[in-house]
């Protein structure tokens, strides 16, 4: 950054407003970049693609893209580009190879548009399998996130998510405030490390420019603090021959904002975005101690956790919005009634100051009109607030005025502060100037700062720029004169107010009855528009909202209904996953989203003929469209009444093909939708359009008849059977067996182990898991997902007790069992496999504690093993 950008060459913190960081020519090297022309000749590669493959970066320059991609990777890369714009998010193509490069291994490939030309970023492909179960924990986590009643609540459930998730040391839930600066209002970090819960950041910190690219890259990732990256080639000599990379993945990352993060320790960092009405609300920021960098699979799911959080979060704002409108509402039209007919504007004000203050959450209330002043309330004296009605006659007429510092309108007014220290005003009029004013006590402030926000730029070692902040200690402010801040529902409820009250005195003036009918009518109209605009900005205007649940009236059915698809995908990948990504049966399919979606109706759909194999690709599209057809049979089809049925006929081909035939009785007569939404062109497209098959759905009034045709290539003879699948499903074992009743902590108190490892590879269990054992008593458990992460945690800190998940993927944690045997440790197992035979290795007598369990069963099962020092 070059000092002299500021006027006259002085340094201030502006400057980082005004740095080009879109326009670096720098990326970071956990891949490398190539732009090219419109007709895929290259234009720029970065200095380290040399580093992926054999050919050195500029002996590629002004050559075709096919010396880098094969022909069908080009032609895929094609067709991804029909979609995309200018400006438009990047899309992504998976496990792509590079052809005579000599380049190992395969690649994810991200490409997007920037300006007239084509900008691909690769990274190195890994193959995560995993990836299934990590969207399943996005689900599962957003399913509860969806029944929390705050956003306090929400942001540090998330928080506690990511970080169990990503694994990175420290996560923040970090909000903006109104002033621009930032606030952390919830964080989950590594034990040992300073909380940085409640500190408060500069508006400077994160410039506008930055704030304005993550809204447009809603996962940020730097891999690596200390490295400034590799330039793009060939090496721009004026401004504008810069690469633009406001939507870059690799985009590298401007030298203060490094040095920013090395003052704070960091060695890699990502950002996770929460966008509310098309602002940036917050961010879910992630630091790590040391270079991390995660793969672009599990950076898609994060940007999946991010855009249906910050859904959620908007939900929840909108919700209170609501409920603070009808209050409003209320009060108004309170109001409007009861001045229309006593004919006082000014004292029924004033009847109602009351219910006004409480709205405005104000300590007092004035009305100055006509020359006359009414107070109710905590209000400064009568000459005071004359004095501040002048000093608002100055101020642009007819718009509402709020401030939190009094003294701001006038150094004068701050004498005021032990009555009124902030105000809102509201004009009524326009000659004489009328008012109503609302006003508020001071309030002492305590902020806590991450470092002086006051603390002066200085000059740094890499040249005439600014040097970011080396201290990072709690720096706390003491803030006098000052009100609570003026939200912004507040105001809009104010502007609102105004409107009305102008809107009686109009119709207190007019003298016919004729014109007193066209003044209602005019206000209602009003009203019905300010309304109208209301809901308007509650709506989620999201592709998400609109593709997944048009018919959608609150938070938790959108919800519910996207839960619900996201889960029946969660649940075919549980089944080809836990088979080695074997190919699944498609009658074990059927009884799973039967069981699973229908319940007690599940009896009511008989599945016949033959029992075929889908490979993992056509197993996840068919699960989606056979859940969409039983979702709609349970709402409007044979499933939707108490005597319907669906019968399922599935027929194996000659030429290996495979026939799906779909058809409804016995339920109301069928209507054909009238529109086409999400679900019916999942049902109509997914199997045409991904698998070459054919779907063909015929609305016959006697019920739903329905063909698919799935191509040779998507089936096998033999695969997981149905039996196998249905094995999968957890079955419950006994509870430890115990004659204590109810309350076990009351007849000894103080008896609950203080430390405990807990060995769990299910994520959300985890979580819960280690929250109840708090709850109990606990003062640390030492969470391990693996065998020798557990046995490292034995290691540094033998445990007072310990509960041990059986089965750890392709591990037990039988050889933990014996280790905590020999050292004395009491420990429990658990299982979420109720039909699971004991492993070799377990004591014979062994009870497990099957899942899910409540508090109370761990809470028995703990005491009975811990009072006795053995294992149960």
């Amino acid at each position: 950054m070059n000092v002299t950008s500021a006027p006259g060459g002085a340094v201030d913190l502006s400057n980082c407003d005004r740095e080009p960081i879109h326009l670096l020519g720098r990326v970071q090297e956990f891949g490398f970049l190539v732009a090219t022309t419109s007709d895929w000749m290259i234009s720029d590669i970065s200095e380290n693609a040399g580093d992926f493959i054999s050919r050195q970066p500029e002996e590629l320059l002004g050559e075709h893209i096919s010396s880098l991609l094969a022909p069908d990777v080009i032609h895929t890369l094609r067709n991804r580009l029909q979609n995309l714009r200018d400006g438009s998010l990047p899309d992504v193509v998976s496990n792509m190879p590079l052809a005579q490069v000599g380049a190992a291994g395969r690649f994810d490939i991200s490409v997007h548009i920037s300006g007239s030309k084509i900008v691909l970023e690769f990274e190195p492909h890994e193959d995560l399998t995993e990836a299934g179960r990590t969207i399943a924990d996005v689900q599962q986590a957003i399913q509860r996130i969806s029944q929390m009643e705050s956003v306090e609540q929400i942001l540090k459930y998330a928080t506690r998510f990511v970080a169990a998730l990503t694994d990175f040391d420290r996560v923040m839930g970090y909000v903006f405030r109104s002033d621009g600066s930032g606030e952390v209002l919830a964080e989950a970090h590594s034990p040992g490390m300073e909380p940085f819960l409640g500190l408060r950041y500069p508006a400077t910190d994160i410039p506008a420019q930055a704030r304005a690219l993550y809204i447009r890259n809603p996962v940020r990732s730097i891999g690596n603090t200390a490295n400034i990256g590799a330039d793009i080639l060939p090496r721009p000599t004026r401004a504008e021959e810069y690469l633009d990379l406001s939507n870059a993945v690799l985009r590298s990352v401007s030298p203060i904002h490094l040095e920013y993060l090395q003052n704070m320790r960091v060695g890699a960092s990502l950002s996770i975005s929460l966008i509310v009405d098309g602002k940036l609300w917050g961010l879910l920021a992630c630091h790590h101690n040391e270079p991390k960098h995660l793969p672009q699979v599990f950076r898609n799911s994060l940007v999946l956790f991010g855009q249906m959080l910050s859904l959620l979060i908007a939900g929840k704002l909108n919700a209170d919005d609501r409920a603070y409108h009808v209050q409003a509402n209320e009060l108004i039209n309170s109001f409007s009634r009861s001045a229309a007919t006593s004919g006082e504007v000014a004292q029924t004000l004033i009847d109602r100051s009351e219910l006004a203050m409480k709205l405005m959450s104000a300590d007092g209330m004035a009305v100055a009109s006509h020359g006359q002043l009414a107070v109710h309330g905590r209000t400064p004296r009568e000459e005071a607030i004359q004095a501040i009605i002048k000093r608002l006659n100055i101020l642009p007429p007819g718009k509402v005025f709020a401030t939190s510092e009094l003294g701001s309108l006038s150094p004068d007014f701050r004498k005021f502060a032990d009555d009124a220290a902030g105000m809102l005003s509201i004009p009524i009029s326009k000659a004489p100037r009328d008012y109503i004013l609302f006003f508020r006590g001071e309030v002492l402030k305590k902020v806590k700062w991450a470092g002086n926000p006051e603390k002066p730029a200085t000059f740094g070692p890499n040249g005439a720029r600014l040097t970011p902040r080396k201290s990072f200690e709690s720096w706390q402010s003491i803030v006098e004169g000052q009100s609570e801040e003026w939200q912004q529902a507040e105001i809009s409820a104010a502007e609102q107010f105004r409107v009305t009250v102008l809107e009686v005195v109009l119709r207190m003036a007019e003298e016919t009855a004729a014109e007193r009918r066209k003044a209602s009518e005019k206000q209602e109209l009003l009203i019905a528009e300010l309304n109208h605009r209301v809901r308007n900005i509650l709506g989620l205007v999201r592709s998400l909202i609109v593709q997944t649940s048009t018919n959608a009236v609150s938070t938790t059915e959108f919800a519910a209904e996207l839960e619900s698809r996201v889960h029946s995908l969660a649940r075919a990948h549980d089944q080809i996953t836990r088979h080695n990504w074997s190919a699944a049966s498609l009658r074990g399919l059927l009884s799973t989203e039967a069981e699973a979606y229908l319940l007690e109706k599940a009896d009511r759909i008989q599945v016949n003929g033959d029992d075929i194999f889908l490979v993992p690709a056509a197993y996840s599209t068919v699960a989606l469209v056979l859940h969409e057809m039983m979702t709609n049979s349970a709402k409007y089809g044979a499933l939707s009444d108490s005597g319907g049925t669906v019968s399922v006929e599935v027929k194996l081909q000659k030429d290996g093909s495979v026939d799906l035939l779909w058809e409804e009785t016995g339920g109301p007569t069928v209507k054909a939708p009238t529109r086409r939404g999400f679900g019916t062109t999942i049902i109509e497209r997914s199997i045409p359009f991904e698998l070459a098959g054919r779907a063909d759905v015929d609305y016959d009034p006697s019920g739903v008849k329905a063909r698919f045709w799935l191509p040779h290539d998507h089936v096998r003879r033999e695969g997981m059977t149905a039996e196998s699948q249905k094995s999968t499903a957890a079955s419950r074992l006994d509870q430890p067996p115990g004659s204590r009743s109810a309350t076990i902590a009351g007849d000894a108190e103080g008896w609950f182990p203080k430390s405990i490892l807990l060995v769990e590879d299910n994520l959300i269990i985890a979580m819960d898991t280690e929250k109840v054992l708090l709850e109990l008593g606990a003062d640390r458990v030492a969470t391990c997902a693996h065998e020798s992460e557990a046995f490292a945690e034995i290691r540094k800190s033998q445990p007072d007790f310990a509960i041990l998940d059986i089965n750890l993927g392709s591990h037990t944690s039988v050889k933990v069992a014996e280790q905590l045997g020999k050292l004395g440790v009491p420990f429990v197992f658990a299982s979420g496999y109720g039909d699971a035979k004991p492993l070799a290795g377990m004591p014979e007598d062994v009870y497990v504690l099957s899942k899910p369990y409540d508090k109370q069963g761990l809470e028995k099962a703990v005491y009975s093993a811990f009072s006795s020092g053995a294992a149960l």
